[in-house]
């Protein structure tokens, strides 16, 4: 009987560093019903696809024997608990719990007690000379035991060539030649290193998990004409929710009566609050900051845009950027290479030359020391994690490394027009009046479509909300198929329809059939209202563009990328659009023919990322080499192509390209000072200049300046020039 495949995901513990990742990979993979095993770092995750038969406790107590906690990943439960019961590893209860101080983890009490003991053994050796290197080995043993222990776990579960085995090697090798003392200081030193990896470790997922914290854990429910205090997390579609001033909103939702400014910032980043009403949509964790709502809950907790934003985002951490899978095959091969070239430092000159053993198996322990791949191998991880926590702050979501790094490479954007660099919804731009009021005209026209939920006519009833005019009632008034819509509004027949339409009703004189004309010239929809056998009006209206898509595309040209318009409306109306946004207009698309654009450009050497709805353009974001889904939190928006721009801005597509390039320089600076610092010690060592100390703090120097380098990018902006 062939057994069925499952996915369990686990919260791991005490996993800070890549070489973690690595070892609990390589342990896991090797097990007899595993098909596939994904290790993130940033998130403290690991995903295993694996058959039934192989049960998830087998996986945990796998990853228990390397000294980390496993335990089931709960949504919502925030960070980890110490995790994993009865594990016998100095890893045990390394993990800091949510809101745990980190000097309080496992980890740091392992720090400071071998700090304490080395502290000691130096008072001992000025109490009591004669007792010679005792102290410093004991002292050596608080922090190596647990340290070889992890290396000999590794090594039985598939990796021999771990930073503890290295380590450990090390340290034995320095007490056989007499130099405990420094031993037990490069083992602290060690410690304190992996303390510092913990630490930034910790603030990167913290930085994501700040975005789920942002939802409110309490929500005001109204049941039975009473409100009542209830856990966000229980909140069901369709319950309705009562937000005051001041308040963040609990739940994605839809507002059933009231009006305020919301405050999107927390999470959007936009700095102007946006007036939000009845129909309007709403996003948790967002602030009403004027007024009283009440809003019915269109998503559970599970599912609102922040916690799919969370979920999307610690997915594309655990997908490896093209670079990362590099440097990971690399130090496949590195870490032996290490072993190998400290082997032929500290033999061959003693044989060959002549030259003092112990002198030369020094420089060979430090060279172990120096060639430790922590800083190169986390170099690129720890960039790309902070990049895409950056970006999905800002409501710019990439899929993964490769999503990420792509974006730097991209030489030609192609956007759809409707819904994405436009509205994606009519609005009325001009009313033309003869012989009444514009007022009157607009009063007229919205009479007779206060009952359709057409979009024409939705834009009609919008204009005359904005402008403050009445809207009488309308007797009689129903729809002429095909044609518009007549009734009768304060004792006068009035028809509004086309000018087609209306032309077998009434005449247009030639000032009224050039002004029409004029108005179709620039892409826009007439509806001509008759009052009798009279024109009355002309109402003009058209989806018009956002308000930064003329800036988002400028953003684009400036950073040398070339910008195409791609859409299946009519050419006069597609051009228009075009010349006010200055952009290049391709009109009268197929789906089929915005894919075959795409791969034309692609032929002529572009790089091409296609911009649009993640529905009619589906052909043409998946040919293009990044498909980017614009929307407004919806699943289209966030389940469709390889990135998502949540909320609505043209202008987040130059900001992918800036963070994509901004990270890639940071990757880039990284790699220059894991190896650059390797590079200078090991001359260093060679030549007799530096030894076991400096070697080791060259190892957990650059680990910490590379990390701390990668997380800058938490605090990039999308102004930021790249």
């Amino acid at each position: 009987m062939t057994n069925v495949s499952t996915q369990t995901r686990y919260r791991v513990s005490g996993m800070d560093c890549a070489s973690c990742a690595s070892k609990i990979d390589t342990a896991v993979r090797r097990m007899e019903g595993v098909e596939d095993v994904s290790v993130s770092v940033t998130n403290g995750s690991l995903t295993v696809t694996h058959t039934e038969a192989l049960g998830s406790d087998a996986i945990a107590r796998q990853v228990s024997r390397l000294g980390y906690g496993a335990t089931p990943w709960e949504r919502g439960s925030g960070e980890a608990e110490n995790g994993g019961g009865g594990h016998s590893s100095s890893h045990d209860e390394e993990a800091v719990p949510a809101g745990q101080s980190w000097w309080r983890s496992g980890r740091a009490k392992l720090t400071i007690a071998s700090g304490m003991a080395l502290v000691a053994a130096y008072a001992a050796g000025l109490v009591f000379p004669e007792a010679d290197h005792w102290p410093f080995l004991a002292a050596l043993l608080v922090g190596l035991i647990p340290i070889a222990r992890r290396a000999f776990s590794a090594a039985l579960a598939g990796t021999p060539f771990s930073i503890e085995t290295l380590m450990t090697i090390a340290a034995v090798g320095a007490v056989l030649i007499g130099a405990t003392e420094e031993a037990a200081m490069v083992v602290l030193l060690f410690l304190v290193g992996e303390l510092l990896e913990g630490v930034a470790a910790n603030r990167a997922r913290a930085s994501i998990q700040g975005l789920a914290d942002l939802v409110p854990k309490i929500a005001l429910v109204e049941r039975d004409g009473r409100t009542e205090e209830v856990p966000a997390a229980t909140l069901a579609i369709g319950d309705v929710i009562v937000v005051r001033p001041g308040d963040r909103i609990s739940a994605d939702g839809e507002i059933l009566e009231g009006a305020s400014d919301i405050d999107e910032s927390p999470v959007t980043g936009e700095s102007t609050p946006k007036r939000k009403s009845e129909k309007d949509a709403v996003f948790a964790g967002t602030i009403s900051t004027d007024g009283v709502l009440k809003v019915r809950v269109t998503a559970t907790a599970e599912d609102n845009t922040i916690a799919r934003v969370v979920r999307l985002v610690e997915e594309a951490q655990e997908s490896k950027a093209p670079t990362e899978r590099f440097i990971d095959r690399f130090s496949r091969y590195y870490t032996p290479g290490v072993l190998v070239v400290g082997a032929l430092v500290a033999v061959l000159p003693p044989l060959l030359l002549g030259e003092p053993w112990g002198e030369w198996i020094y420089k060979g322990l430090a060279i172990l020391l120096i060639g430790c791949p922590c800083a190169l191998v986390i170099s690129t991880p720890a960039a790309v994690a902070a990049g895409l926590s950056a970006g999905a702050r800002r409501g710019m979501l990439m899929k993964g490394g490769a999503v990420l790094e792509g974006f730097g490479r991209i030489t030609t954007v192609a956007f759809d027009k409707t819904g994405t660099l436009t509205e994606g919804k009519p609005v009325v731009t001009d009313v033309v009046a003869y012989g009444r009021t514009e007022r009157e005209v607009l009063s007229m026209a919205a009479a007779l479509e206060q009952s359709s939920s057409h979009p024409l006519a939705v834009a009609i009833l919008g204009k005359a909300k904005a402008d403050k005019a009445p809207v009488p009632p309308a007797f009689g008034a129903k729809a002429v198929s095909g044609k518009g819509v007549e009734g009768n509004v304060g004792g006068v027949a009035l028809f509004l329809a086309s000018a087609k339409a209306t032309a077998e009703r009434a005449s247009l004189s030639p000032e009224q059939a050039s002004k029409v004309e004029e108005l179709n010239g620039q892409g826009k929809t007439v509806s001509v209202l008759l009052a009798g056998e009279a024109v009355a009006g002309l109402i003009a209206m058209r989806d018009e563009p956002r308000e930064d898509a003329r800036a988002g595309l400028a953003a684009l040209k400036d950073l040398g990328i070339r910008t195409v318009m791609l859409t299946g409306d009519n050419r006069r109306t597609a051009e228009a659009i075009a010349a006010g946004l200055g952009v290049e207009a391709k009109a009268e698309l197929l789906p089929q023919d915005k894919q075959r654009i795409v791969g034309e450009l692609q032929k002529e050497g572009f790089k091409v990322a296609k911009v649009g709805d993640g529905i009619n353009d589906a052909p043409a974001l998946a040919a293009a080499d990044i498909g980017i889904a614009m929307g407004g939190g919806t699943d289209v928006a966030l389940e469709t192509a390889d990135a998502a721009i949540l909320h609505g801005r043209v202008e987040d597509v130059s900001g992918m390209v800036r963070l994509s390039r901004a990270v890639m320089a940071n990757i880039k600076q990284n790699i220059a000072v894991a190896l650059g610092l390797k590079a200078v010690f090991l001359v260093t060592t060679v030549i007799g200049v530096t030894g076991l100390w400096p070697a080791i703090l060259a190892d957990t120097g650059a680990t910490v300046l590379v990390t701390a380098n990668a997380m800058r990018l938490l605090g990039w902006r999308p102004s930021r020039a790249s």
